[in-house]
């Protein structure tokens, strides 16, 4: 938005133009920190003990805090946590120069009241920046509009909500139960079956192995008979055989010396 755009940047150059002055000129920002110093000092521990000792050491960091958080505001990165650290630095940086209590110069202590109350301005102004989220909803708005949403859930789930909660959480728990029954009827069923036809089937596996044992009994035995006349075939043919060959033999091997002996020229 245009407005923002040009608000922020006018809220951050008091800021930026302060931490500038404080970080080259360091004394008299470290003479306004003082009472800060000490009153934070005095706090218990852990805060007290982390809190520098040195005025001058914490107003330089409170001045480089000013300058980048100005910087962020007037760039409008992350607005509103840069407003947030802003605020944190406005008393530290001008509690001690603006204290007009103290002062017994009239001129000199309305002065300091003007400028006090020109630090609470920029105070509230820079709590409104670090609140305004641009038009989005906040945070805040956004959990209780989902504690909202999450408790008429809740409600509507209860007992009794009109949205008949209670019968379909009663029918789903009947359809669970009627499926766990329906499953364990099946089982019986498929037990009882598979009983039923085992014990079939064992005597009748039982009664195909003795057949099968009485028939490769029987057949071994005829088998070994056979094998054995086969046996005796097979060796009168080899010896009938033997002495056919042998004549053979004989024939050829006196042929062939009578052929010699004539054509012997002696």
């Amino acid at each position: 938005m245009l407005i923002r755009r040009i608000a922020r940047p006018l809220l951050s150059a008091v800021f930026i133009g302060q931490g500038i002055d404080s970080l080259r000129n360091p004394k008299p920002a470290a003479e306004a920190a003082a009472p800060t110093v000490d009153g934070l000092r005095a706090l218990p521990d852990p805060v007290g003990s982390r809190i520098p000792s040195d005025p001058q050491t914490f107003a330089q960091i409170n001045a480089a805090v000013q300058i980048g958080g100005g910087l962020l505001l007037a760039t409008g990165r992350a607005p509103r946590i840069a407003s947030a650290a802003l605020a944190f630095t406005v008393l530290p940086a001008n509690l001690g120069a603006h204290m007009f209590w103290s002062e017994s110069d009239p001129q000199a202590k309305a002065q300091k009241r003007k400028d006090f109350l020109t630090d609470l301005s920029l105070l509230g102004g820079l709590i409104i920046a670090s609140a305004d989220t641009a038009g989005k909803p906040s945070l805040g708005w956004r959990g209780r509009r989902a504690a909202e949403r999450l408790s008429e859930r809740v409600s509507s789930a209860l007992p009794g909500s009109d949205d008949g909660f209670d019968a379909d959480l009663a029918e789903l728990g009947e359809k669970i139960a009627h499926g766990l029954q329906a499953g364990a009827e099946r089982g019986r069923e498929l037990a009882s079956t598979a009983a039923e036809r085992s014990a079939p089937l064992a005597k009748k596996a039982r009664k195909r192995g003795e057949e099968w044992a009485d028939t490769a009994r029987d057949r071994g035995a005829e088998l070994a008979e056979i094998a054995r006349l086969r046996g005796s075939e097979f060796a009168n043919t080899a010896a009938a055989r033997g002495s056919e060959l042998a004549d053979a033999a004989r024939e050829r091997v006196g042929d062939g010396v009578k052929t010699r002996r004539r054509r012997r020229p002696w």
